[in-house]
């Protein structure tokens, strides 16, 4: 590293402290969601394979989630792969669920997971998934079903309008087996047939790569939430970065439609 670089660096660590205080010293979200976009581009711009983006993308996910513990942010929900994304390559959709299977094993025996006490979950239809990944995914639940004090959920095969047309079907069946009255029927009710209905609605759902929409994530529990995109792959995604994000969520003022 030269003098320049050095400068450079130093100034950066000094700004990135100096946010990191004042972000503490704000009100923190409780449940932060977010939309890992870019490793693809980020590849292929570095002339490296889908799959080695995929991997630094997933190597960036755990230093989120060390930065989300760091300023107290409770809960993380992150959208890993939609339904849509089946669309994609077969070799790029099984070297993912590859991914899925070993990162979630690893996770599930890390020893930071069970002294920290992250409880780890998956949202979508996992009955669609491999096998494999299905057992990877009871293996990584059941290993941490007992924790409380961070909450990670990973959106896998999910999507936002299957999610609630879930919900209507399993309701309309509620109604259909007199189980359910039909003016009983409220956002309460719906809210306990999502995949997320034991956690609050994301605070703040954060997308990287520059694109600016949700993309079929979290579009009920959305409604109220704060939006930030950031204009940087979700591999070359900065502590900055989000702590800029957060101190971004903090300006605003939320007034939830009143």
């Amino acid at each position: 590293m030269d003098f320049t670089q050095g400068l450079v660096e130093t100034a950066y660590k000094a700004y990135e402290k100096k946010l990191l205080k004042i972000v503490k010293e704000g009100k923190i979200p409780g449940h932060v969601g977010i939309i890992m976009d870019g490793n693809r581009r980020f590849a292929k711009e570095l002339g490296m394979k889908p799959s080695d983006g995929h991997m630094k993308g997933r190597d960036k996910l755990e230093e989120v989630i060390d930065w989300c513990r760091e300023v107290g942010i409770k809960i993380l929900t992150v959208y890993a792969f939609s339904t849509e994304n089946f669309s994609r390559s077969r070799e790029e959709v099984l070297e993912l669920m590859r991914l899925f299977v070993e990162n979630l094993k690893r996770a599930a025996d890390d020893e930071r997971v069970h002294e920290n006490g992250i409880r780890i979950r998956v949202i979508g239809q996992r009955e669609i998934l491999p096998e494999d990944l299905q057992r990877a995914i009871d293996y990584a639940e059941e290993r941490t079903k007992n924790y409380d004090k961070f909450f990670f959920n990973i959106a896998i095969a999910y999507g936002g309008r299957e999610e609630i047309v879930k919900a209507i079907k399993e309701i309309a069946q509620e109604v259909k087996e007199g189980k359910l009255k039909i003016e009983d029927i409220d956002e309460n009710e719906v809210r306990k047939h999502l995949y997320t209905a034991e956690l609050p609605d994301p605070d703040l759902i954060l997308r990287t790569s520059g694109e600016e929409r949700i993309s079929n994530f979290l579009l009920w529990q959305s409604a109220y939430s704060e939006f930030y995109f950031a204009d940087i792959y979700w591999p070359t995604f900065r502590k900055i970065d989000f702590l800029r994000a957060i101190r971004d969520y903090q300006l605003r003022q939320r007034r939830f439609g009143r």
